[in-house]
């Protein structure tokens, strides 16, 4: 009777699997469908799609580096805009030297994770002195470096990290 049961259990999901495979089927033939399809975009969306690209072109003239950094800390640009200090406080020169220390104190810990958290320093940061990497990329990591070190509690030079 058990082998009986295991048996219809089987043939139903074999069953289930054989319908699952006809409705992906169906379901690839309309996207295929669809793909196919021109899409009419609204005058409104031409307009605006056309203002974006105009814009965008306008921002890539003006940066004034190739080098752009991305920090994914959650608070940190709310720290960044409400608390640090504005641009123009620090020259960058002044922060280029820092981040140079910062990031050799950082990567040091990157490889000894039984002796620093793995868990806040998970990679390593390629920073180069010898790059210019301009003011604004400066400015966010040295500001990070600040945030870092005041959230977590953490010393990564010999001074106190302040604003």
């Amino acid at each position: 009777m058990e082998w009986l049961f295991l048996y219809l259990n089987v043939m139903k999901k074999n069953i289930l699997y054989a319908l699952m495979g006809l409705s992906l089927m169906v379901v690839t033939s309309e996207t295929i469908q669809a793909q196919q399809k021109e899409i009419q975009l609204t005058a409104e969306e031409i307009e605006i799609f056309k203002e974006a690209e105009e814009k965008e072109t306008e921002e890539e003239a003006y940066d004034e580096s190739e080098y752009d950094i991305v920090i994914m800390d959650i608070g940190f640009n709310t720290w960044l805009t409400r608390i640090a200090q504005p641009k123009g406080y620090y020259t960058q020169s002044f922060m280029e030297r820092r981040n140079y220390l910062y990031v050799l104190e950082w990567n040091r810990r990157v490889l000894e994770p039984r002796v620093f958290n793995p868990r806040l320093y998970e990679l390593q940061i390629n920073y180069d002195p010898e790059i210019d990497y301009g003011y604004d990329v400066n400015y966010k990591l040295y500001n990070y470096f600040i945030y870092f070190q005041r959230r977590y509690d953490q010393h990564l030079g010999l001074w106190v990290p302040r604003i």
